[in-house]
């Protein structure tokens, strides 16, 4: 492992934190190969997201979790206007590289925001310093560790239709997001978590629909 690495282990050892960092065989530079290697689901990963805030240049980090997607609007309005943050910026704010971002142990002190999206999860897994390097730890011990408020900064769950859902006229279903008339109906009531709930049993409906006839002229 690198010196960004013994870095974190040794800012998780002086700070108390019960768990250490290990070492997963394989490198994991995004969300997806880190919940893969763990064997854990997507939004249980503790992704960094960095920014460079355009009024001072100062880093701003967001810890989210890996199955969401930021909205830079929603950070912005707690933070000021955002810039883009080249890897030489985040290396030379950090001492860490893309893809091993840890939320601790920065060269430079980010401003920083918790997406409360990671509460859904008792545990959550996040970079430490290195592709391969990864700790455990609760949503609220992130919280104790960077001394950062819990914001809501992701995007919110939009409708899978980009059209007018038209209904087919046999099973029911709109053919293009596969919902029934009732949770089209219902899409605006619910939250973004039945929204995500309904979304993955639609990628199953999807999968074992045998396809819409064509429509008559």
């Amino acid at each position: 492992m690198n010196d960004g690495f013994e870095r974190v282990s040794d800012w998780l050892e002086a700070h108390g934190h019960a768990h250490r960092p290990i070492a997963l065989p394989v490198a994991a530079r995004t969300a997806k190969e880190a919940a893969d290697g763990l064997g854990v689901q997507l939004g249980q990963i503790a992704k960094s997201v960095i920014f460079r805030r355009v009024s001072d240049g100062v880093a701003v980090l967001v810890v989210t979790s890996g199955d969401q997607r930021v909205d830079e609007r929603k950070v912005s309005a707690l933070t000021g206007p955002l810039g883009r943050a080249d890897a030489a910026f985040v290396k030379e704010q950090t001492g860490f590289s893309i893809g091993g971002v840890s939320p601790v142990a920065h060269l430079q002190r980010p401003v920083t925001l918790i997406d409360r999206e990671l509460f859904r999860f008792d545990v959550v897994w996040a970079a430490a310093g290195h592709p391969n390097g990864v700790f455990a730890a609760s949503p609220q011990q992130l919280v104790e560790m960077t001394d950062a408020p819990v914001a809501d900064v992701v995007q919110s769950v939009t409708s899978p239709c980009t059209d007018v859902c038209k209904l087919d006229p046999v099973d029911g279903l709109c053919r293009g997001c596969y919902r029934t008339r009732d949770e089209i109906a219902s899409w605006s009531k619910i939250d973004d978590d039945a929204r995500r709930a309904l979304l993955e049993v639609l990628a199953v409906r999807k999968r074992e629909h045998p396809g819409f006839p064509p429509l008559p002229a």
